[in-house]
């Protein structure tokens, strides 16, 4: 009870404490999916792999990968919209208008599957009945006979975009297709395609294009696509630049399941920044000489996240909104936030502050970062990142300049392989803390997609009682021979291109959790088991190391044979005189009970005189000189 009035009273007071790394600055993303409805698209495409028997089109590969990132979406960002536009089909449908309307359509061939919206769990069934139902695919995946102008596909786009999310930062437009050029010899046409992509930039919107190439054809952006894709300049935020495309495009041949999963991984990369953590923020060089910077949360364990409580008390679940009220100990009377002071015992007394006061204890300074030092990369060692560390790019908001400055300090770090030393406090009233600001270079994938940015980390250093001394302990080091096995075992069992990719391992208790989520909200049958793909694959390891395993195993033994020998010729169980070997002499080999052990009992090996000793509880009989006679007990 105790700790619920803690608990309460930590929640009046939230304002007053230092925001936690989970409150990061969440940007809302609004997605819509142009898929185009052809007969080259509606196509089924053979499989690559014998044993498999799917087959699917482009078309129904790009719906199931709508399906799959609204499922994703719904638990990570539950804020984000999706929806899913078809074009080149012989019905029509935008908002209130269809077939049957009166008058000329809006967009003729246009077919707006799902609204651009936060999605719902009906929502999402429309568009698995869609992708894997035949009959409503049958009546709505019918390719038109007329020619759809792109341009008003475009400009069909910008009026969702501009009713459905116009305060949205992230606004993107997903153009799934197989004709690289779809006005060959209309100049006009083309024309007014490169206008209305020019307005969707102007708009915020960003396309972004999911190429497709036939069976008998290399799609080629250059055609087309190059003149109406436009990014933002690294220089000038507000000048268009054209997008140079990836040079790799979806797979043609090969089932529908691999084209799905290359189009869903090509989705999930282009995923943008979410975990802002402060904007704006002063990186001091030197006195008087400050930059502006953002920082970006880019690695943070996931746990499920509890948002609201449901009350299973009526009818149906409720969200259920919690009120809390102090009332006083002794008169029941409701206390109001004024009236409340916290305070602290100090020599058995307690001594009181005002919220005023307490907020100034607790401020150091505004937040800012502060270069106090550089030294060598060779300085910070491995073990020193600790926590998570956070990723600052410049911002020209506040400073003009700060991205010339900001690019000559990256550059000079990573020429010179230096760290500088930085007081670091991200938010008021945060902790200060020191850290080392590091040149961190870009990684991209073999298709040429980034995966980590380039830009600057700063690594929270840790204080002397966050590490752990390690323990004293005498390095062993195996037989050579043993090595030599091992490392062949090492070598069949290595990971594709020696990198380890965290994407393909996820957390299962997570996914867990998400998936029971899913099958309530879309009144889908509960899983019985969770899928785990951290557990070992035994077989392929049997396959591919097996007999090495047993080659290794082998030689252990004879490695310990070898030192469980040496280990019996230098030892004896228990000291005896040279009275003792006279009487047994003259006894026939007989002698006194305590002083002698009997043959039968003799252990051949260390590990026989431990678990022999271990079944007749006679351990703690031993005596020191018997430990200390090169058989351990343990």
């Amino acid at each position: 009870m105790a700790d619920d009035n803690q608990q309460r009273e930590d929640d009046i007071f939230e304002d007053e404490e230092e925001v936690d790394e989970s409150s990061y600055k969440s940007v809302k993303d609004a997605i819509l999916f142009a898929i185009e409805v052809s007969d080259s698209m509606l196509a089924l495409r053979p499989s690559s792999d014998p044993k498999k028997t799917i087959v699917e089109s482009p078309t129904t590969a790009a719906l199931k990968c709508a399906y799959h990132l609204m499922q994703q979406r719904i638990i990570s960002n539950p804020h984000d919209m999706i929806g899913v536009l078809l074009y080149g089909t012989q019905a029509s449908k935008f908002y209130d208008e269809d077939e049957n309307t009166r008058g000329n359509l809006s967009y003729p061939h246009c077919y707006l599957v799902t609204d651009l919206d936060v999605p719902s769990a009906q929502d999402v069934k429309n568009l698995r009945s869609l992708a894997e139902g035949e009959e409503e695919a049958r009546d709505i995946l019918a390719a038109s006979e007329e020619h759809v102008s792109m341009a008003n596909v475009l400009f069909c786009a910008n009026q969702i975009f501009s009713s459905k999310a116009p305060n949205f930062l992230s606004r993107r437009l997903f153009i799934v297709t197989d004709n690289d050029d779809p006005y060959s010899d209309d100049k006009a046409l083309r024309a007014a395609a490169t206008v209305r992509a020019k307005d969707l930039y102007d708009l915020g919107v960003i396309i972004e294009l999911f190429p497709i190439s036939r069976p008998d054809h290399e799609f080629d952006a250059s055609k087309f696509y190059n003149d109406i894709i436009y990014k933002a300049s690294p220089i000038d935020a507000d000048a268009p630049a054209y997008l140079q495309l990836e040079a790799k495009t979806r797979p043609s041949a090969g089932d529908g399941i691999s084209l799905l999963n290359s189009l869903l991984s090509n989705v999930n990369s282009r995923s943008i920044p979410r975990r802002a953590l402060f904007s704006n923020v002063p990186l001091e060089i030197g006195p008087g000489f400050k930059i502006s910077v953002t920082g970006f949360l880019l690695f943070k364990r996931q746990e499920p996240a509890r948002s609201c409580y449901i009350w299973l008390g009526g009818e149906k679940p409720q969200i259920a909104k919690g009120v809390t009220t102090l009332v006083a100990d002794d008169t029941a009377r409701t206390v109001e936030k004024w009236e409340i002071r916290k305070a602290y015992k100090f020599g058995g007394e307690q001594v009181s502050f005002t919220t005023e006061e307490q907020q100034a204890l607790r401020k150091f300074e505004n937040p800012v970062i502060r270069i106090i030092g550089f030294k060598p990369l060779s300085a910070l060692p491995f073990w020193a990142n600790v926590k998570h560390p956070t990723f600052i790019y410049p911002s020209e908001t506040d400073c003009v300049g700060s991205t010339r400055v900001f690019s000559a300090l990256y550059q000079k770090l990573l020429k010179d392989e230096k760290i500088a030393l930085v007081w670091f406090v991200p938010r008021k009233n945060a902790a200060p803390i020191i850290g080392a600001m590091i040149a961190g270079t870009e990684h991209v994938d073999e298709n040429g997609v980034q995966k980590i940015p380039q830009g600057m980390w700063i690594i929270p250093l840790p204080f002397a009682d966050d590490v752990r001394q390690n323990p004293e302990t005498t390095l062993n080091v195996a037989p050579e021979p043993l090595i030599d096995r091992m490392r062949v075992v090492i070598q069949q069992l290595q990971l594709p291109k020696a990198q380890y990719d965290p994407l393909k391992y996820p957390n299962p208790s997570l996914q867990w959790h998400y998936r029971i989520l899913q099958a309530l909200a879309l009144d889908e049958d509960l899983p019985e088991k969770p899928e785990d793909k951290t557990v070992p694959k035994y077989r392929q390891i049997d396959k591919r190391a097996g007999e090495y395993v047993l080659s290794w195993a082998e030689e252990l033994d004879s490695q310990y044979e070898k030192i469980a020998g040496a280990v019996l010729k230098t030892s004896t169980l228990a000291k005896r005189g040279a009275k003792d070997r006279r009487t047994e002499d003259e006894g026939g080999g007989r002698s006194h009970a305590t002083k002698k052990i009997k043959a039968d009992d003799e252990p051949n090996s260390v590990e026989d005189e431990v678990r022999r000793n271990f079944e007749k509880g006679t351990v703690s009989k031993r005596t020191a000189g018997q430990q200390r006679e090169g058989r351990p007990i343990s």
